[in-house]
């Protein structure tokens, strides 16, 4: 699985990619994290507000933080 976490350094972008992380660590799902942080990136993958979600290619989450239970839920699919 690819997580790819996209916003410009933000307080919510970078406490979505830590969500994302102890989400990861509590649920044992292995995948790779990558944060985007270039704005042509982020533009080009279609996102308008961030932080954004991405997972294997799909936008999840655009503007807002998560509950961890709703991450959890869109990171293992149940």
């Amino acid at each position: 699985m690819e997580i790819k976490v996209l916003g410009t350094g933000c307080p919510k972008c970078n406490k979505l990619e830590k969500l994302v992380k102890e989400v990861l660590a509590d649920t044992g799902t292995d995948a790779t994290v990558e944060k985007v942080t270039d704005i042509n990136a982020i533009a080009k993958a279609g996102v308008m507000m961030t932080p954004a979600l991405m997972i294997d290619g799909d936008i999840k989450l655009t503007g807002k933080l998560p509950s961890k239970p709703d991450l959890e839920k869109m990171i293992t699919g149940s």
